[in-house]
C-alpha cells in the first residue's frame, strides 16, 4: 500500500509539473516578446506559487442542468454515452478545468467560461463534444438560410430567472398538508356587501384610470429608458467564418429567429468565446468598438487563446526580427529540452457523445414540436403550425395588441399554404373591420387581392386581379353601395378606367338579384389611353354617358404642342316624337369646342353618325356594367363556398394524405390481383374448356369422365404437335432465306461495295443466331413433349372430379 501511495504521489507531482509547464508556455504565447526575453528563466518556486494560486481559484460549475423543456426525459433509455464519461472525456474535463483556472487568473474581471455544462443525465460534458456534424438527406438543409429557419422552428425560447446565469434553479415546493382547518361561517351583512361592491367598483375605475396613465407614461419612457443589463447578457449565436463554400465575409445567425447579421451589427457588443467540434477559443481582443474591429483569425494565439493544440490551422508566421529574437531564446532552451523534441503535446478532441441526428420525413415536415409553436413578443404573438395540421391550411398567425397585457387586439395576419383557392394571406383589422385576402396566381377568377368588410353584395369592397389571366385586362374593381370603378390595362380599345353610378331600384328585392332586377345605371364615365394611330383631336380621352340627362360628353386627347383639348357634347334625344314622327338632327343637339376646327366636323351628317355610334357604345357600356355586377355576385358566391370547404391541394407523390390517389391505387391493385387470380385459375384448370360443354350442375358419368380425359389428352397432344410444326416451319423459313441471301451474294460479289458487304455479313450473323435458337428450341421440345404428356395424364387420374370415376380403369 505504501508503494502504491508513493507511486500515486509521483504521478500527481508529474501532472503538476506538466500543468505548470503548459501554463508557462501559454503565458509566453500571450506576453510580449520583450517580457518573454526578460523573464525567460522561471524558478521552481515561482511555478509552485503559480500552481498554488491556480488551485485556490474556484470555477463555477452549474449544479442544476439548464431546463429548456417541460417534457420529462426517461434517463434509463438514453445511451451509455449520455450517462457517463470515458477516460478521454474525463481527461478533457481536467484540461478544461485547468484552462478555466488560468483564464480566471489572467482575466479576473471577465465572465466565467461556458465549458462543461450538465446534460440531461446531470453529467458534465464539454461543449465541443456536443456537436456532431451530420449530413441530412434534405436539400433544404444544405443552405444556411433554410437550415437556420428549420432549426428556429424547433427551438422554443424560455427566459431564465437570472439572465446572467445559464443554470435554472428549481424552486422547492412545500408538501401539501394532510389536515386543514374548516373555514368559519360567513356572518357579514348583505347591505354592507353591496356597499363594499360599490366602493370596489369606484376603486376599480380609479385603478383603471391610473393604469391607463401609467401605461402612457411607460410608453413615453420606453424610448428614453436605459437597459440596466446592457452589455452583461451572454447569448449563443452561430458564427459563419468567411472562406469556405464561397462565403465572402463572416456573419452571425440568430438560432431563435434564423436572421443573419453582419459582424458590424450593433446587436453584438463583444465575443467571449468560440467553439466547434474540434476546439475551443477565447477572445483576447479588446471589444471597445463592439465586433467591428475583431480579427477572426483563429490561428493567431495572441487574439484567440486556444484550449487544445490544433494542427489543422497553422499559427501566424513571425517576422524576421521576431524570428531572430526567438532563435536566441530557443538556443538557451535547447539544452533543457533535449530529448523532448519528439514528444507529442497535442490532445485530440474526443468524439461526440451525442447520437447522430435522425429526422424522419414526417418530423421534417412537422417542424415545430407537436406541429405548433407560439412566440410571445411585446404587444404581439406569433403562432406557427406545420402544413396540413389545420384543415383550413393555416400555417402562421401574427396577432398585434394595443396594450402590454395583450388583451385588446388591433390586427391579425394569417398565412395559408396548399389552399385550392390559392389563398395566401389574410389581414384583419379589428378596429375598422377591414379584411384583406391575398391570393397566389391560379385562382379560378384570377383574384389577386380582395378587400372587404362584409361578404354581402353591394357593400364597400376592392378586388384586384391578375391582368395576364383575364381576357378583358381588368386589374382592379372598387365597389360601393352606389358606385363601381374598374381599372384596365393592355386592352385593344385602350380603355383604362370605367366609373358607373347607380340609382335606387324601382322595387325592393334581394341584394343578389342583379340578374332579374339590376340597379339602374345613372352615369358612366370611361377614360382611354392614347391611341398613336389616331390624331389627338379624334382620339377620345374621356366620355361620360349621363343617362338621366340624356347627354353624352366627350373630351379628346391634347396635342403635344397644345395646352387645351377639344370637347364635344351631344344632347341625346329619342329617335321619334310622341306622334311617331322621326326627329331630324339639328345643330343645337351637338355643342363642341375644337382647338383647330375642320369643315367635316361641323356637318350634321358627321355629328349624326357620331351620335348613333355613341348610342350603341352606351348600350354596350351599360351591358358591361351589368356583367360586372353579375361577376361580383359570382365571385362572392364562390368565395363563400371556398371558405366553407377550405379544401387543400395534396401532391400526387404524398401517398399518405392523397386519399383519392390512395383509393384509386388500391382499387387498381385489387382489380389486377383479381384478374391475376382468374388467369391463374383458368391456366391451372385444364378441364375448364371441356366441362363448359356439359350442362351446369350435372353429375359426371363414367362414359363422360373417360371422354373428358381422352379429349383433354388428345387436345394437349395436338397442341404439342402444332408447336413442333410451328418451330419447324420457322426454322425452314429462316434457312431458305439465308440460302437465298448467300446465292445473291455469290452472284453479285464482284459489284458489291464495302458497305453492302458489311450489311451482308451482319445479316448472316443474325440469321445464323436465329436458326441456332430455333434448332435448340425444337430439340428441347422433342425431349420434353413426352414428359409433359405423361405428367398431364397423371394429373387427370388424380383430379378430384375424375378420380372416383376412373378408379376402375386404373
Amino acid at each position: 500500500m505504501e508503494v502504491l501511495k508513493e507511486k500515486v504521489e509521483e504521478e500527481e507531482a508529474a501532472e503538476r509539473e506538466e500543468a505548470a509547464e503548459r501554463a508557462e508556455r501559454r503565458e509566453k504565447a500571450m506576453w510580449p516578446m520583450e517580457v518573454q526575453k526578460e523573464e525567460s528563466t522561471v524558478t521552481q518556486e515561482m511555478l509552485r506559487d503559480l500552481e498554488r494560486k491556480l488551485s485556490e481559484i474556484e470555477v463555477s460549475i452549474p449544479e442544476k442542468p439548464s431546463t429548456f423543456t417541460k417534457d420529462p426525459i426517461d434517463v434509463s433509455k438514453l445511451p451509455l454515452s449520455y450517462q457517463s464519461n470515458t477516460l478521454k472525456e474525463e481527461h478533457l474535463l481536467q484540461v478544461a478545468d485547468n484552462f478555466s483556472r488560468q483564464y480566471s487568473h489572467l482575466c479576473p474581471d471577465r465572465v466565467p467560461l461556458f465549458l462543461h455544462p450538465l446534460n440531461e443525465c446531470k453529467v458534465p460534458k464539454f461543449v465541443s463534444t456536443t456537436i456532431r456534424p451530420t449530413l441530412m438527406p434534405y436539400p433544404e438543409l444544405y443552405n444556411w438560410d433554410t437550415c437556420a429557419q428549420f432549426v428556429s422552428d424547433f427551438l422554443s425560447m424560455v427566459p431564465l430567472p437570472d439572465p446572467l446565469k445559464p443554470a435554472v434553479q428549481e424552486e422547492e415546493k412545500a408538501p401539501p398538508k394532510k389536515y386543514a382547518i374548516r373555514p368559519p361561517r360567513d356572518l357579514s351583512s348583505r347591505f354592507e356587501q353591496e356597499q363594499e361592491m360599490k366602493r370596489q367598483k369606484a376603486i376599480q375605475a380609479e385603478e383603471e384610470q391610473r393604469l391607463r396613465q401609467e401605461e402612457e407614461r411607460l410608453m413615453e419612457e420606453e424610448s428614453a429608458k436605459t437597459d440596466p443589463l446592457h452589455g452583461l447578457r451572454v447569448h449563443s449565436w452561430v458564427l459563419v467564418l468567411a472562406g469556405k463554400r464561397e462565403v465572402p465575409e463572416s456573419f452571425f445567425i440568430d438560432p431563435f429567429t434564423a436572421r443573419s447579421y453582419g459582424k458590424d451589427d450593433d446587436h453584438f457588443l463583444g465575443i467571449e468565446s468560440l467553439w466547434n467540434h474540434k476546439n475551443y477559443w477565447v477572445n483576447m481582443q479588446d471589444c471597445w468598438n463592439c465586433c467591428k474591429d475583431l480579427v477572426f483569425d483563429l490561428g493567431d494565439p495572441v487574439k484567440w487563446e486556444y484550449m487544445l493544440l490544433d494542427t489543422s490551422k497553422p499559427l501566424l508566421s513571425l517576422t524576421e526580427g521576431d524570428d531572430s529574437e526567438m532563435s536566441e531564446m530557443n538556443d538557451e532552451d535547447d539544452v533543457e529540452n533535449l530529448g523532448k523534441e519528439d514528444e507529442d503535446e497535442s490532445f485530440d478532441m474526443p468524439p461526440a457523445w451525442v447520437e447522430r441526428i435522425e429526422i424522419s420525413p414526417e418530423a421534417f415536415e412537422t417542424r415545430c414540436p407537436n406541429g405548433k409553436k407560439v412566440i410571445q413578443y411585446k404587444r404581439a404573438k406569433l403562432e406557427k403550425w406545420a402544413p396540413y395540421v389545420n384543415t383550413n391550411g393555416l400555417v402562421s398567425r401574427l396577432t398585434s395588441y394595443e396594450d402590454l397585457e395583450c388583451t385588446k387586439i388591433l390586427e391579425v395576419k394569417e398565412w395559408f399554404q396548399n389552399r385550392e383557392d390559392m389563398l395566401e394571406l389574410r389581414h384583419v383589422n379589428k378596429i375598422t373591420g377591414l379584411i384583406i385576402d391575398s391570393f397566389k396566381p391560379g385562382h379560378s377568377q384570377a383574384l389577386r387581392v380582395h378587400s372587404y368588410t362584409s361578404m354581402q353584395p353591394e357593400r364597400d369592397r376592392v378586388m384586384e386581379f391578375y391582368e395576364t389571366a383575364r381576357v378583358d385586362g381588368l386589374i382592379k374593381r372598387e365597389e360601393t353601395a352606389k358606385t363601381m370603378t374598374e381599372y384596365y390595362q393592355g386592352r385593344p380599345d385602350f380603355l383604362s378606367y370605367r366609373h358607373v353610378d347607380f340609382g335606387p331600384r324601382v322595387k325592393k328585392t334581394a341584394l343578389n338579384s342583379a340578374e332579374s332586377n339590376p340597379r339602374p345605371v345613372v352615369k358612366i364615365t370611361e377614360r382611354f389611353l392614347r391611341n398613336p394611330e389616331k390624331p389627338a383631336d379624334e382620339d377620345v380621352a374621356e366620355r361620360v354617358f349621363m343617362i338621366l340627362d340624356e347627354r353624352i360628353q366627350l373630351r379628346y386627347h391634347c396635342r403635344e404642342d397644345h395646352i387645351t383639348a377639344s370637347k364635344r357634347e351631344f344632347l341625346r334625344r329619342t329617335e321619334v316624337d310622341s306622334k311617331g314622327n322621326k326627329i331630324i338632327m339639328t345643330p343645337d343637339m351637338c355643342i363642341s369646342f375644337e382647338v383647330e376646327p375642320t369643315e367635316h366636323t361641323k356637318k350634321l351628317l358627321y355629328q349624326y353618325e357620331a351620335m348613333m355610334k355613341l348610342k350603341d357604345e352606351e348600350k354596350l357600356s351599360r351591358h358591361q356594367a351589368w356583367e360586372s355586377e353579375l361577376e361580383v355576385l359570382e365571385i362572392l358566391k364562390l368565395r363563400e363556398e371556398e371558405e366553407a370547404a377550405h379544401a387543400l391541394t395534396i401532391s400526387i407523390y404524398d401517398t399518405k394524405r392523397n386519399e383519392k390517389s390512395k383509393e384509386y391505387r388500391e382499387a387498381m391493385e385489387r382489380v389486377m390481383h383479381e384478374e391475376h387470380l382468374r388467369q391463374m385459375e383458368a391456366q391451372l384448370d385444364y378441364l375448364a374448356p371441356f366441362l363448359a360443354q356439359l350442362p351446369p350442375g350435372e353429375k359426371l358419368t363414367r362414359w363422360q369422365a373417360v371422354r373428358l380425359k381422352d379429349e383433354c389428352l388428345s387436345d394437349f397432344k395436338q397442341r404439342l404437335i402444332d408447336k413442333a410444326n410451328l418451330i419447324q416451319a420457322r426454322f425452314e423459313k429462316e434457312t431458305q432465306e439465308l440460302q437465298k441471301k448467300q446465292q445473291w451474294y455469290q452472284e453479285n460479289q464482284v459489284t458489291l461495295t464495302p458497305e453492302d458487304e458489311d450489311l451482308y455479313l451482319s445479316y448472316c450473323s443474325q440469321a445464323m443466331f436465329r436458326i441456332r435458337i430455333l434448332e435448340q428450341r425444337l430439340n428441347r421440345h422433342k425431349e420434353l413433349a413426352p414428359l409433359k404428356y405423361l405428367a398431364l395424364e397423371e394429373k387427370l387420374y388424380k383430379d378430384p372430379r375424375l378420380v372416383e370415376i376412373l378408379k376402375v380403369f386404373v
